[in-house]
């Protein structure tokens, strides 16, 4: 018969060593779910990056690759000249969208009168959108543009053209859109891409 004091040293023994292994599972363990976590923060990292470069990509091609607002006209250049109304000048478009313009902008916001056209020329060379009505224009237009124009502090202009080719007419340099009709989602659409972009050289 084992004495008593050999049989509780061997049970001390199997309770250190049964300690010891699940100390050993224990740590095994942690190590395995830190290298999940690891993989996992890696693979999170690696497809938000993926993600990233893909909108960027995305965005370039509808930019480059998606047709843009209004009709495109020549560059005409950006000469200086006195005359308001640029008397004798053939402009690419009427109204016009770039070409010999005076040293001086007509005021952002609403004009009742009309903007002579070497003037209006040098709004759009700074960035500026116009946007203009002719005369077949209804009240109820005019007061739509108008209150769409008051939602910029600068580089958009109304004003009456007499002899515009349509009831709504929007410029920007070498742009012009024409509408038959008050449309607010493709105005400022027209206003979105071309506003603050600034032509001089």
């Amino acid at each position: 018969m084992e004495r008593p004091s050999a049989k509780a040293r061997r049970e001390r023994e199997q309770t250190r060593r049964e300690a010891r292994q699940a100390r050993i599972q224990r740590r095994l363990h942690e190590q395995a779910g830190a290298a999940r976590r690891r993989w996992m923060t890696r693979f999170a990292y690696i497809g938000g990056a993926a993600i990233a470069v893909a909108l960027i990509i995305a965005w370039i091609a509808v930019q480059t690759f998606s047709p843009k607002p209004g009709e495109e006209f020549p560059d005409l250049g950006n000469q200086h000249i006195q005359d308001p109304e640029g008397t004798g000048i053939r402009y690419a478009s009427d109204p016009p969208t770039s070409g010999p313009h005076t040293p001086y902008i007509a005021p952002w916001g609403i004009h009742q009168q009309p903007i002579p056209r070497a003037v209006q020329v040098h709004n759009l060379e700074d960035g500026g959108i116009v946007i203009q009505y002719g005369q077949s224009a209804s009240k109820e237009t005019i007061e739509k543009l108008a209150a769409l124009v008051r939602q910029y502090s600068d580089r958009v202009l109304l004003a009456p053209y007499p002899q515009a080719p349509a009831p709504i007419v929007l410029t920007a340099w070498t742009r012009m859109d024409r509408l038959s009709e008050y449309d607010e989602e493709r105005i400022k659409r027209f206003i979105n891409a071309y506003r603050g972009k600034d032509h001089h050289r």
